[in-house]
């Protein structure tokens, strides 16, 4: 491990309708040093649209970037300035979402065919901010599996100052193909990455795409600067509890178990309930916690009880624990 970390070294993904300000503040209870990213936020809607919503977020979140996802640099400008206001630690620029509904906007990984037009994008938002501007990508457009064509995008962005490319290493079929399928029938090609990495070595490359547990991180680490991960860490989020130590080498107190995180999101959920937020929109976020623990089937169910709404998110746990210590009572 080096001796200083990349800031980089380990992150989770941004994600469209997971990654809000509860989920992160979730991930947070697990992991000090993982870097954390918002959902895409459109510039059109900070243009136009309620700009606190969109950029809220708790100190406690820190390291925490913002990601965008437009195409016309003066946008993309007044959103680099909005992220540098709000306190973000990084603004990063969509150039790998494959959905049809980010194409007709113009953005997203129909970019990666115009580079000028991202390296154009990427100097009016760090001339607008002192925020990194970083850019995440994918290895390539539809069905053409050519290296020059992502090495001539990184080397084209990257003279407009970015010095941070996270790769997902599949290409994105633009047509043909929903974004679930996107994440799943283009193949991983992870030596594309690995290749980034040996011709631009004064670049952090950071790898996504298809990982699932630490063996796979620790094996990518060999040979790119960081790696990120998506669905594996919200789907198992105790996993993260485990990072600070073994990643950044971190020697102080990681999470003490999953009972204590549990409790601490239902204070958290409590004071959000004080505030108009239904605590079930914080809740679905946790629902992974007890994966793998007696009993973490019917502790989902209880947290996702529809039923249970509009009671207090003190009761509900109850409700919740009681499934846990009854499993523990039932002989093996």
């Amino acid at each position: 491990m080096p001796a200083v970390p990349s800031p980089w070294r380990l992150a989770v993904a941004p994600m469209m309708e997971w990654t809000d300000r509860h989920c992160r503040h979730f991930h947070r209870l697990l992991t000090r040093r993982t870097r954390l990213y918002t959902e895409m936020v459109t510039t059109g809607a900070l243009v136009h649209g309620d700009v606190a919503r969109h950029l809220d977020f708790d100190a406690a979140e820190h390291p925490v970037a913002l990601q965008l996802g437009g195409s016309e640099p003066g946008e993309l400008a007044h959103g680099a300035r909005l992220a540098q206001r709000w306190g973000y630690d990084e603004v990063n620029l969509n150039c790998g979402c494959p959905s049809e509904r980010v194409q007709h906007g113009a953005f997203g990984a129909c970019l990666m065919a115009e580079p000028a037009l991202v390296a154009q994008g990427v100097r009016a938002m760090r001339d607008a901010c002192d925020l990194p501007v970083t850019v995440k990508h994918r290895i390539g457009i539809d069905r053409v599996e050519s290296y020059d064509f992502v090495r001539d995008f990184v080397g084209t962005v990257a003279e407009a100052g970015c010095a941070v490319f996270i790769v997902h290493a599949r290409n994105a079929w633009l047509q043909g193909l929903s974004p679930k399928q996107n994440r799943e029938v283009p193949p991983l090609r992870y030596e594309v990455v690995y290749r980034l990495k040996r011709d631009f070595p004064a670049l952090t490359i950071v790898l996504n795409g298809g990982v699932t547990d630490d063996a796979q991180i620790e094996a990518h680490l060999q040979h790119v600067d960081g790696v990120m991960v998506g669905r594996e860490a919200y789907h198992h989020p105790w996993r993260l509890a485990g990072w600070d130590a073994r990643f950044f080498g971190e020697e102080g107190p990681a999470p003490a178990d999953r009972d204590a995180v549990e409790r601490q999101m239902v204070e958290y959920m409590t004071r959000q309930a004080a505030a108009g937020v239904p605590w079930p929109h914080v809740a679905r976020h946790m629902l992974g916690l007890m994966n793998g623990v007696p009993g973490a089937r019917r502790w989902r169910q209880v947290w996702s009880d529809h039923r249970l709404r509009n009671e207090t998110p003190e009761a509900v746990w109850r409700r919740a624990r009681q499934t846990l210590e009854t499993a523990a009572e039932v002989p093996a």
